[in-house]
């Protein structure tokens, strides 16, 4: 909230005069009196400070409860003076205001500024984290970046670290939905993101699954070699997503949860599905031509279905890497993560 011209708001107690502005007319030998503080008065700031500085102390109870009164405290400020609503606090002397735990477009290496002293506490810190990522998915990338510098980490990790944990206090209350109305058919979506990392160029896999419309399984991990080409990169990433896709089939099976016979398989890649419907191998595949036959194999079996989905409706997108706010916020809405903050 600004307080439109806030030191005209100010009560002057001094007698202040001034020559009139030109071309005013006016009888000779006259001056104007001030009612209001103007800017450029030393009494200005002084006066609009004594607006909400009474000259007695008042002792307040401080409780949590009481950010929820924060709207009629805006209404009060309304009422009293010419307001401006500026909306979510983005910038404010000289700080610039982060709404996810992770800036997009940052490189990281094993490398970045100087050692850290102590590498228990980076440690501790990251498997309490890596701990949290199985009932909170938005940090799952994150996690996975500061994790690879467990060995030597750099004060560049720990800021890192920090910044991820102050985004979870202030999204204490956020969890996944699942809905009782949900159906129970299965799903998954899988990506890559091509030579992701800095150091050694390695590619990173990223899946997540739906039981209906709730999110059961995600992952964020590194390849293990690199990828030579994106295609390549995104089949690695598909190969993983169909063991982990075949695993929760059986395991519903066990649990009496049946299931179609064919599970799609959303991919947001052409390359990839030319090359897992064609049985001809060429030399840009056979680096992953055991990816190859264990995919082509499903997909002929009728176990699986790879459909193509675009890029804007790619939801793995958030497994591979950061987001600017407003497409951070699409992401979580469409993985079902919400608030479930008490009243």
């Amino acid at each position: 909230m600004d307080v439109k011209n806030a030191f005209l708001n100010g009560d002057l107690v001094e007698e202040v005069y001034m020559q009139p502005p030109p071309r005013l007319e006016h009888p000779p030998n006259k001056v104007c009196q001030l009612k209001r503080a103007l800017y450029g008065l030393k009494q200005a700031p002084r006066a609009w400070f004594a607006k909400f500085a009474p000259p007695s102390v008042n002792l307040v109870l401080l409780l949590d409860l009481m950010i929820l009164r924060i709207h009629d405290l805006k209404q009060f400020l309304n009422h009293k003076f010419e307001m401006k609503d500026l909306g979510v606090l983005s910038y404010f002397l000289g700080l610039e205001i982060a709404s996810t735990h992770f800036e997009p477009n940052v490189r990281f290496t094993s490398m970045d500024g100087s050692p850290l002293a102590s590498l228990t506490c980076y440690r501790q810190l990251v498997g309490s984290l890596i701990y949290l990522t199985t009932t909170r998915p938005y940090i799952a990338y994150a996690v996975h970046v500061v994790s690879q510098f467990m060995a030597t980490p750099y004060f560049t990790h720990y800021a890192v670290v920090l910044c991820i944990i102050r985004y979870i206090k202030g999204t204490i209350f956020h969890g996944l939905h699942f809905s009782t109305h949900s159906s129970l058919e299965l799903c998954a979506y899988s990506d890559a993101d091509w030579a992701g990392d800095s150091d050694y160029r390695k590619s990173t896999t990223g899946y997540c699954l739906f039981l209906g419309d709730s999110l059961i399984s995600w992952r964020s991990k590194k390849q293990t070699v690199p990828s030579c080409f994106s295609t390549e990169a995104e089949y690695r990433a598909l190969g993983d997503t169909t063991s982990e896709l075949l695993n929760l089939c059986w395991l519903l099976k066990d649990m009496d949860v049946p299931q179609p016979p064919v599970t799609n398989l959303y991919c947001d890649n052409q390359s990839v599905m030319q090359i897992a419907h064609n049985d001809v191998f060429h030399k840009r595949t056979k680096h992953i031509e055991v990816d190859c036959h264990f995919i082509r194999h499903h997909v002929a079996q009728g176990t699986i279905h790879l459909v193509f989905i675009g890029s804007a409706n790619q939801l793995v997108d958030f497994f591979t890497k950061a987001h600017f706010l407003g497409r951070f916020r699409t992401l979580i809405s469409k993985l079902k993560l919400v608030s479930s903050q008490p009243p």
